[in-house]
């Protein structure tokens, strides 16, 4: 059983204080810091992340499917809503597999728990990946310290004495 994550781009956009931010610079930067961050977060959880950015009103879109640093990333297709699409990948996903949805949109949320996913808020989205950050930074600097605490241990004579060993002389 693989585990999903699937964001409404847009909704966690407009609800991610710091994305919101950038949002008002430029959408596309926006939604490149989102798919940066997921790319992160997928890495670090080791699960599939999709995230679903609505081209409703774009005339003549005939939607997109890429994969971004392993982070599938989605435009809707004119005439076809996020929540449309979301709607219909929790129904494949969710015969097999674990699937949550980020949004805080509430007509959606409605339609995710009938689905058969769990819903997560932008808010709680937020704070995961806040913990994972700081995750990640504690084990850096636990390895900075076992790597300075090990070489500094070791008298230097020692580490020459080793080094020759090493070198076969």
């Amino acid at each position: 059983m693989e585990e999903y994550l699937i964001l409404d781009g847009y909704n966690v956009i407009n609800s991610w204080p710091e994305l919101k931010l950038l949002m008002n610079e430029s959408l596309e930067i926006a939604r490149d810091e989102l798919i940066e961050l997921m790319a992160e977060y997928r890495a670090f959880k080791d699960i599939n992340v999709i995230i679903v950015f609505d081209a409703y009103l774009v005339k003549g879109n005939m939607g997109t499917k890429e994969m971004i640093k392993g982070v599938e990333v989605v435009f809707t297709e004119e005439l076809r809503t996020a929540d449309c699409y979301i709607e219909r990948r929790i129904i494949e996903l969710s015969k097999e597999n674990r699937v949550a949805v980020v949004t805080d949109d509430r007509t959606e949320q409605q339609m995710i728990l009938g689905s058969g996913a769990t819903r997560i808020s932008v808010k709680e989205m937020a704070a995961m990946f806040d913990q994972i950050k700081n995750e990640i930074n504690e084990e850096i600097e636990v390895n900075k310290v076992q790597k300075n605490t090990l070489s500094d241990a070791i008298d230097i004579l020692v580490l020459k004495r080793l080094e020759k060993m090493r070198r076969g002389h």
